[in-house]
């Protein structure tokens, strides 16, 4: 039997590629002349760099010089180039994420891209053509102003001013310049890997959705929504683009959106460019069975999640297709509607979400030797 291991991360506990080895080390057990082809997977969040690294041989560049964090400090950054040195893959969390955040400090209407802008001009040192930018698990809600502001673009107040950091900031804005934006940028093709299709403004935007868990009550969500729309008017007029009709734009705080109107780059599924450099359509045509997962698999996972993606790439081929997560939450039932043909958890009693996260490479091989001792008893009862 010839089984593809397609997971995203176990965040918090294992990387996509550790999970995948984890449930490798369960199905030989069980299965000892299994083939197994492991592809970590990933769909524009944490890990998606480290993916890309993986599928390519490639390699990871901590930026030498400090990139300016979410609240204006200085961080450590890092971005990859792929294996065929031409292509930089970046996270926009490695500078501008919420995990950089000090607890209790998060303020969207303070938080900046600006990091990420700089990634970006580091990534262009190294003379690539192509980047892939994943945007998930930000800090942020400027629209992705910080990060044209790192590239050389302006943005004045009426008064001549570049304004300041932060979503509060982005009411102030009169005028965009981008005479002087970094012109490297016109050689480069830029994709921005997202799983999420909100608009910029609005009930379904990036504020009312995502800035309260970045630290917005609902004043500031109110603020916030009202900065964004502001925002978008101004690019309307100055750059002849309406970002609200834009499906995705509201990714990142809006960063989806500015990476587009400011840089010219392509929105794209995140889990569709990982499976794209993975080459998972081509892995699939050999298999018997596919094995994918993420930490919680929901009702949410239907929306763009790595597991939805490769069931879609699967189902092509008429492939069975098991999830292995660490918890199984509300919407099974539309899960298995979908096509998946098992849930399976990797929790066997009660334990603490700490206790869980410790356990979880010995569960993850438990688990899955269990789900193929299961299938070898379903060839004598077949």
């Amino acid at each position: 039997m010839r089984i593809l291991i397609a997971p995203d991360s176990f965040k918090g506990s294992l990387d996509a590629l550790d999970v995948a080895k984890n449930i490798e080390k369960g199905i030989l057990k069980a299965m000892p002349d299994a083939e197994i082809i492991k592809v970590p997977m990933a769909d524009g969040g944490e890990g998606t760099v480290q993916s890309l690294i993986n599928a390519t041989n490639g390699k990871i560049i901590k930026v030498k010089k400090k990139v300016t964090g979410p609240l204006g400090e200085k961080v450590e950054a890092y971005f990859g180039i792929l294996g065929d040195n031409k292509t930089a893959a970046i996270e926009m969390a490695s500078a501008s994420g919420i995990s950089l955040v000090p607890r209790g400090k998060s303020d969207p209407r303070l938080t900046t891209t600006y990091g990420t802008g700089e990634l970006i001009k580091a990534a262009l040192d190294e003379g690539v053509k192509k980047i892939i930018i994943g945007i998930g698990g930000s800090a942020t809600n400027d629209g992705g102003v910080g990060m044209a502001q790192a590239m050389g673009i302006s943005f004045k107040d009426e008064k001549g001013n570049e304004i300041g950091f932060g979503g509060a900031e982005l009411v102030n804005i009169n005028s965009i310049d981008i005479s002087q934006r970094d012109p490297r940028i016109d050689d480069v093709k830029i994709e921005v890997a997202s799983d999420v299709s909100n608009p910029m403004y609005g009930i379904d935007g990036a504020a009312y959705v995502y800035a309260p868990q970045k630290g917005a009550d609902k004043i500031m969500v109110r603020e916030l929504d009202k900065n964004l729309r502001h925002l978008n008017e101004v690019i309307i007029r100055e750059l002849k683009i309406d970002l609200q009709a834009l499906e995705g734009s509201g990714a990142a705080g809006g960063l989806g959106g500015g990476l587009v109107a400011f840089l010219g780059a392509e929105l794209k599924s995140g889990v569709d460019v990982v499976l794209e450099v993975n080459k998972i359509e081509e892995k699939m045509k050999d298999v018997d069975l596919v094995i994918t997962g993420e930490g919680r698999i929901d009702k949410q996972t239907v929306s763009g999640k790595t597991p939805m993606g490769i069931l879609r790439v699967a189902k092509k081929y008429g492939l069975p297709v098991i999830v292995v997560a660490g918890a199984i939450g509300d919407g099974s039932k539309e899960l298995y509607k979908v096509g998946f043909d098992a849930l399976v958890s990797i929790i066997n009693e009660p334990v603490s979400l700490e206790e869980a996260i410790e356990k979880t490479p010995i569960l993850l091989e438990q688990s899955a030797g269990q789900i193929f001792r299961i299938l070898k008893i379903g060839k004598f009862i077949n």
